[in-house]
Parts: structure tokens; C-alpha cells; sequence
């Protein structure tokens, strides 16, 4: 769907029915989680080009649908989130995004899979929480050095609003999109 005229395209096929997604912030780009790929695929949306990026090592047996997944607000990583026994968070390089590398495979404190992650609006922190109904904690990474520095209770529906002087004066959301809203002209 076109954000601004709200007009529905067609992108695809895929390999498999779509999960969890998540756009750049210029609407460019589009990760996403397919039911039964190790991985993920990314489609460019005006020309409709997809391409897939595969784990190469990942658990035994098949993955479902991995979950969570979004940019980080600077665009340069995609993080993924395995399947739901599989205790691991992908990180993905999209230094060019019609080919992803995989960068690094964070292991979460909790030993068991993630349900969700998200990013603070600056893109220093990275929020991942634990599989549905479940009382382990959210954990939150450094994003740029992808180390734990800490846990807070269980939650996916985090919002993120900042203030200045009492007034409102930027919100964040759940979703891991991008946040480049415009390209470099340096």
C-alpha cells in the first residue's frame, strides 16, 4: 500500500506466505519474514525486485515463521529474530540492501526465542522481547555494539515519546522501520 495515496500495488511473489515486516523510511526497501525460510527477503518496491538472504547456519528442522524484524533507524543493519526455540537475533548488513549480509548472530541471556524487537528513535538502543506469553524479560542490546546492557519486564507494545519543555516533540513506535527520510546529497 502506498503510504501516501493509500493506492494497493502488487510486490512478489515470494517464496512463502509474509509475516512480520518492516519499510525503509523512504518506502524504498522492504524486509521481510517468510513462513518457512531460514532468512528473510527484501523487496524493492519500485521495481518490485526480491531477493533472498539465507541463515547458512541455523537450527535443525524448520524455522516456521521467524518473527520479529526491523531496521535499524539509521538503515545500515536489519535484525531478525529466529524461531521460537532458537535463541538468536540475526543481524543483517544492508550496506546495500538488494544484498544482505549476514554480520552476527547475538545470543539472548533468556536461551529461548524472541517474539519481537523494535529500536529507540536515535537507534542506540535495541528492544527484544521474548516469545508470547512468556514471563522472561525484554532485553535490550547496545545497538551499535549489539551487547546486552540490561532487562526490563516483558512487553512488544512499547512507544517511545520524547518531550521538550513539557510539549511532545517526537514519538517513536513498535515497529522496527527506518528512519532515513531523505538521501545524503554530499
Amino acid at each position: 500500500i502506498d503510504p501516501q495515496s493509500y493506492a494497493v500495488s502488487r510486490t512478489g511473489p515470494y517464496t512463502g506466505i509474509l509475516g512480520p515486516y518492516a519499510v525503509d523510511g523512504m518506502s524504498r526497501y522492504v524486509v521481510n519474514n517468510v513462513d518457512g525460510l531460514w532468512g528473510m527477503q527484501v523487496a524493492e518496491l519500485k521495481n518490485g525486485r526480491i531477493v533472498t538472504a539465507s541463515l547458512a547456519e541455523h537450527p535443525p528442522g524448520e524455522p516456521g515463521l521467524l518473527h520479529g524484524i526491523g531496521w535499524t533507524p539509521d538503515e545500515r543493519e536489519v535484525w531478525q529474530s529466529s524461531s521460537s526455540g532458537d535463541p538468536h537475533i540475526y543481524v543483517w548488513s544492508m550496506r546495500d540492501p538488494m544484498a544482505p549480509v549476514l554480520v552476527e548472530r547475538i545470543s539472548l541471556k533468556s536461551r529461548r526465542g524472541a517474539h519481537w524487537l523494535t529500536f529507540d528513535v536515535e537507534g542506540n538502543y535495541a528492544y527484544v522481547a521474548p516469545n508470547k506469553s512468556s514471563d522472561d524479560p525484554t532485553e535490550i542490546f547496545d545497538a551499535h555494539t549489539h551487547k546486552s546492557v540490561g532487562l526490563i519486564g516483558s512487553s512488544e507494545d512499547m512507544i517511545e515519546i520524547d518531550f521538550a519543555d513539557g510539549k511532545v516533540s517526537r514519538v517513536g513506535d513498535q515497529y522496527g522501520v527506518g528512519r532515513v527520510v531523505r538521501t545524503s546529497t554530499n
